[in-house]
């Protein structure tokens, strides 16, 4: 079994894995050895984007995506794809990948493989009809929770599915965090070959990602294509 977990956050969350369905994870060949494979002292960093609806923040993102030349993904869901087809076109248009987040962010654990096939489906299917493309095949579960069944039923339909490594509570539109307290997390947290985790909806991110990505930089670090990770 192929499917790619990634970078997430790897000594502390290897046990977070085996607890998930104890026994299972036996069957799945090669899981532990392709975690070890992504710690690298290699100073690059993998940007991604949970979009869930928009609220005015992304056009700040990706204006300041462009100015540093830097690749993301954004994970879309239905509300988001079905309401901003001019800005999926331009996420296309300067260079990024639009990844599937599901249809309605539902829990998948326990769902059937029809349900998921349609949830992923849905996204995709409209990607299409805006951008005449196919999407990426790229997944990330609604809320970080999935099964191993989750993990397999993605592969069948031939996503890879990505988590993160870094991470901090920026989803709350109500308690949004200071730039101060954003810094102190994102500057401090973050280490080589990281999978970064930011939403679109956050009115912080869209203020600080232009000198977020400067600091970044600052620290020597670059900036790669999720694609790009073997």
């Amino acid at each position: 079994l192929d499917v790619q977990i990634l970078h997430y956050e790897y000594k502390r969350n290897l046990s977070w894995f085996t607890d998930l369905i104890p026994g299972k994870w036996s069957d799945f060949s090669g899981w532990k050895e392709n975690l070890k494979t992504l710690q690298s002292d290699e100073k690059i960093l993998y940007l991604t984007f949970d979009c869930g609806y928009e609220n005015g923040n992304t056009p700040a993102i990706l204006k300041a995506l462009k100015k540093h030349k830097v690749p993301a993904t954004f994970f879309v869901v239905g509300h988001f794809i079905n309401e901003n087809e001019d800005l999926i076109k331009q996420m296309v248009k300067e260079g990024h990948n639009v990844g599937n987040h599901t249809f309605n962010h539902p829990n998948v654990i326990g769902m059937s493989e029809e349900q998921f096939g349609k949830e992923l489906s849905m996204v995709s299917d409209k990607f299409k009809e805006i951008t005449g493309k196919e999407m990426t095949r790229f997944y990330r579960a609604p809320q970080g929770k999935l099964s191993f069944d989750n993990l397999k039923m993605a592969q069948k339909l031939g996503y890879k599915t990505f988590f993160w490594s870094l991470a901090y509570v920026d989803w709350n539109t109500d308690a949004q965090p200071t730039k101060e307290e954003a810094f102190s997390k994102l500057l401090t947290r973050v280490h080589p070959g990281a999978i970064v985790l930011l939403h679109n909806t956050s009115s912080t991110n869209g203020e600080i990602l232009d000198e977020l990505l400067e600091k970044w930089e600052d620290m020597g670090y670059k900036f790669g294509k999720l694609q790009d990770i073997k």
